[in-house]
């Protein structure tokens, strides 16, 4: 099998010359899909980039050769290279609503392309580079804008778009993140499609091993800027021989074999602060002075390895812990929605005739597709957005439709966390300063408010060097973090969570769901958590309402709906649900 992609010695450094990649070499082979998985700062993205022989501001590669077909990019001038892009390697991002242009049309954005390739731009070539990834070809399609679009088109027009010229190599970053399992099960499903159909290589960047499982080939593990494990992918998952692969393999929700999660102590040491030595030492529980020694990086592609960990396949994984007891709660209900009805324009609703109730201490799981209802019911209980009709009480007590109507006390015992901290974040203020603001909103002093904020932030695992910096400076996994300290530091009674593990790296969610554990079980904190992670919904909840279209299709306890769901469209969640086990 010839190579796709081939990458060798490859050095990404800042400005200042401190490493952020350091001596990478990875192959793609053609009909290849090898993963790269790893935490944020890992440095994947900046490996997928230099792909394309790119890197971002403030970076630059300093050294190493990346071959596409054959043909070394890092001899070509910027002008040989804008060539290359797109037509012979090609990138899909992780957030497609951020790539595309949303002043221009679906087929527009395909026949740029094709136009700056000199490639054919009929309207049958459009329709079936469309078509080819399951979209519809037809004239009214092509002539949508992209926030007309779900999340799952959105990224199926991105895959499109990476595929249009007819690349060797694919770098696919994250591509399912935050997409509900159903549209995640189709969009790898066609991803390995058009593999065996084009002999395309594909370079899968994720966190999400459940998903690596079901489609990749090999996996390449990655750790604070070098590459720990690569291998096969059953073998490894079977068998991981790094302390840092197994430690990621352990924090991996499985609706299949619930478990306990063990999240990996402390986070990825930031750029121009790894320590000599194995870098995961400073994290690793099986660390001794020889871990800290020079350790020299990996250069082999060719064959299954480990960086020269002395533990490597020395020590066996640790036994899974079974999970806490369910809650069994039979208190009055802390929260209440009866009767709920939210319609969007003619003929839209998001949510009709629904009834809920959630006891203090208990986690009730909102699931479904995109679409179902979920956030729309979310931000109804939150004062968001005022329903149609129905009622939403709080220990009986009637709340206001919106926010603003309600006391300042019943505000600070209800919060909510969003899915997507770019928009929920204030891009102006230091990340402490924004973690603090509901304290101060609620009356706090300025001095407790900083102080609780860098007190949470700590909670939620993040470095203290990140408390001055703006939002745009953190990673996308990072920033979620920041948002969760902001929505405990006011210590909630009831948080709401919509998707707020969708974009967290597996040792931080696993982290996450320990802390929000640890929080109910010290404060009885009471949770409605929104998520299409069945896995995660196995791991933290205690029981679990299913919607579509709106309605409720199916509630009970999490054991009974995940392991024998009554309703055939629960069925097909579970089914859609990635498992590590297969």
């Amino acid at each position: 099998m010839s190579d796709a992609l081939r990458i060798e010695g490859l050095c990404v450094t800042t400005a200042g010359g401190e490493p952020i990649v350091d001596d990478v070499a990875l192959r793609v082979g053609g009909g290849e899909i090898v993963a790269l998985v790893g935490e944020s700062g890992s440095g994947k993205t900046t490996c997928g980039l230099a792909a394309l022989g790119f890197a971002r501001d403030g970076a630059r590669i300093a050294a190493g050769s990346i071959h596409v077909g054959g043909r070394e990019l890092l001899t070509l001038q910027e002008r040989e290279l804008r060539g290359v892009r797109g037509r012979h390697v090609s990138y899909v991002s992780q957030n497609p609503d951020a790539a595309l242009n949303p002043a221009m049309r679906v087929g527009d954005h395909l026949r740029e392309l094709l136009r700056a390739h000199g490639q054919p731009r009929t309207d049958a070539v459009v329709a079936g580079a469309l078509e080819r990834v399951h979209l519809p070809g037809e004239r009214a399609f092509q002539r949508r804008y992209p926030h007309q679009l779900s999340g799952g088109q959105q990224q199926r027009l991105a895959i499109a778009l990476a595929l249009a010229c007819g690349p060797t190599v694919a770098v696919m970053d994250e591509p399912t993140t935050g997409l509900d399992v159903v549209t995640q099960a189709r969009i790898l499903d066609e991803v390995k499609r058009l593999r065996d159909e084009s002999d395309l290589g594909v370079l899968y960047i994720s966190h999400d091993l459940a998903a690596v499982s079901s489609i990749a080939d090999r996996i390449v593990v990655m750790y604070a800027g070098r590459i720990v494990e690569d291998g096969p992918a059953a073998p490894l998952l079977a068998r991981p021989r790094h302390p840092y692969t197994r430690g990621l393999l352990a924090s991996v929700p499985d609706h299949r074999a619930p478990r306990r999660l063990r999240g990996i102590a402390g986070a990825v040491a930031a750029v121009g602060e790894r320590p000599a030595g194995c870098s995961f030492a400073p994290r690793c529980e099986l660390a001794t002075d020889a871990c800290r020694a020079a350790v020299p990086p990996l250069r082999a592609v060719d064959a299954t390895r480990s960086v020269r960990c002395i533990h490597t396949a020395e020590v066996p994984p640790p036994p899974a812990e079974p999970l806490p007891a369910r809650a069994q709660i039979d208190g009055a209900a802390m929260l209440e929605v009866r009767d709920l009805h939210v319609a969007f324009g003619e003929g839209v609703v998001a949510a009709e005739h629904v009834s809920f109730a959630v006891a203090r201490g208990e986690c009730l799981a909102l699931v479904g597709e995109s679409g179902s209802g979920k956030t729309t019911i979310a931000r109804c209980v939150a004062g968001l957005h005022a329903p149609d009709r129905g009622a939403i009480a709080l220990d009986g007590a009637p709340l206001a439709a919106l926010a603003r109507g309600r006391t300042r006390e019943q505000r600070r015992r209800l919060q909510i966390v969003f899915q997507n901290p770019f928009a929920s974040l204030n891009p102006r203020e230091r990340v402490v300063d924004g973690v603090a603001r509901p304290l101060r909103e609620l009356g706090g002093s300025r001095a407790d408010a900083l102080r609780a904020a860098h007190e949470m932030l700590e909670r939620v695992r993040l470095p203290r060097g990140l408390a001055a910096s703006r939002p745009a400076e953190l990673s996308g996994g990072e920033l979620q973090r920041v948002a969760i300290a902001r929505g405990l530091v006011v210590d909630p009674e009831l948080l709401l969570c919509d998707e707020i593990t969708s974009a967290l790296d597996v040792s931080v969610q696993a982290a996450v769901l320990d802390l929000l554990g640890e929080l109910r079980a010290e404060l009885g904190l009471t949770l409605l958590f929104i998520t299409h992670d069945l896995g995660v919904v196995a791991a933290i909840a205690d029981r679990v309402l299913v919607l579509r279209d709106g309605c409720v299709v199916e509630q009970g306890g999490v054991d009974a709906v995940v392991t024998a769901p009554a309703e055939q469209y629960t069925r097909t969640l579970v089914a859609a649900a990635p498992s590590v086990g297969g």
